[in-house]
């Protein structure tokens, strides 16, 4: 055979391997969008349905990446607007607030750093939502706060933030918790522990930052750095990063005793969007300030870090600390589901306004009568 007759049926074969691709990965994202509003319905028979229709398509699409291997094509992708497998079996919860890790195993591969998880509008959507979004989430820090005042048992919020480089964590506490009263929030940014804090157990400058009553709390990064940097540079042993997950676990479970509630999020960013990013900072001097060299040594060992996530998240999360992983290649929609986190956990706490501890009639009377004075 001629090598023109060789190519010819190369590219031949080539058409017909993207065009049986194409058709698997649109009954994929068609059923992925079905399975999306079934989901918000009420029933189990809608959810179960879509769930079936969801195995079809990616069943399909597996026996259709089989086939074009075995003619020596290449690995299929899975559709990049594939938030996360979402079936009942799944240990996902897809959702307005990013996806919920629900159990074990935890796989970061399966959530799409650019996709929108429960959202369906546009970018500006995304802005009128958040401006509507931080009216809501600072009438009820307020209320909160407020019944601190007088209620030394009134719950706490602790914000806990992670993620790579450049994943966006001070922009959520500039854009979202920067929409509320300064005077109710605590803000801890954690770097390289001291020589005193080295001296103690991790925890132990973990402790003294937690917020107290009516506050809300946010640790741009956290105790969660002794469990992952630890682990990818090997500065603790498999022993002690398993000890430590069990302390972690057990201080948050006190945590949550005490009234605190705890919204621990992971920002999952792409490294192509790091790159963006962190490029950005280079060729703009407003933004010199942020770069850090060491950034590259840590973006070497991406491989390492996601694994290190997917443990510490399979190991940490529990009934009463969930982790949310939020997709965050788009700042504007990873600052939207972290606003919708902070206000269901506040909308569960329940806060109410203190009630007057001074007779009301009686001041509205001396005020009336300093008016005449």
């Amino acid at each position: 055979m001629s090598k023109k007759s060789e190519k010819r049926l190369a590219a031949e074969a080539e058409k017909k391997r993207q065009k049986a691709l194409s058709k698997a990965v649109a009954t994929a994202e068609k059923a992925e969008k079905k399975l999306r509003k079934a989901l918000k319905a009420e029933g189990q028979k809608k959810q179960a349905k879509a769930a079936d229709r969801l195995k079809e398509a990616q069943t399909h699409l597996a026996e259709v990446s089989a086939v074009l291997s075995a003619v020596g094509s290449s690995r299929v992708e899975r559709p990049s607007e594939v938030d996360a497998q979402s079936s009942p079996e799944a240990q996902y919860e897809v959702g307005p607030t990013g996806v919920r890790i629900t159990g074990a195993p935890v796989s970061l591969a399966d959530i799409s750093p650019s996709s929108h998880p429960g959202f369906e509008g546009t970018k500006d959507d995304a802005a009128a939502q958040l401006a509507e979004g931080a009216a809501v989430l600072s009438a009820l820090q307020e209320k909160l706060f407020a019944q601190s005042r007088s209620d030394e048992k009134t719950p706490a919020v602790l914000l806990v933030l992670q993620g790579m480089d450049t994943s966006g964590k001070g922009g959520i506490v500039r854009h979202v918790v920067g929409a509320v009263d300064p005077q109710g929030v605590e803000h801890m940014a954690f770097k390289a522990p001291t020589e005193e804090e080295k001296k103690h157990d991790f925890l132990w400058r973990i402790e003294k930052h937690v917020p107290g009553p009516g506050y809300i709390g946010v640790f741009d990064r956290s105790h969660y750095e002794d469990v992952l940097i630890h682990r990818v540079h090997g500065w603790a042993d498999e022993a002690e990063i398993q000890r430590r997950y069990g302390a972690i676990v057990e201080f948050e479970k006190g945590l949550a005793a005490r009234g605190v509630k705890l919204v621990k999020v992971m920002l999952h960013i792409s490294p192509e969007e790091q790159a963006d990013r962190l490029q950005e900072r280079l060729e703009r001097p407003d933004k010199y300030w942020k770069y850090n060299p060491g950034d590259l040594e840590e973006r070497a060992q991406w491989a390492a870090y996601q694994e290190a996530y997917e443990k510490a998240l399979e190991a940490t999360t529990t009934e009463d600390a969930p982790w949310a992983v939020v997709p965050a290649d788009s700042k504007w929609y990873a600052r939207l589901a972290v606003q919708n986190l902070l206000i269901e956990a506040l909308q569960e706490i329940g806060p109410s306004w203190p009630a007057a501890h001074f007779n009301v009639g009686a001041e509205r009377a001396r005020l009336t009568a300093s008016r005449r004075a």
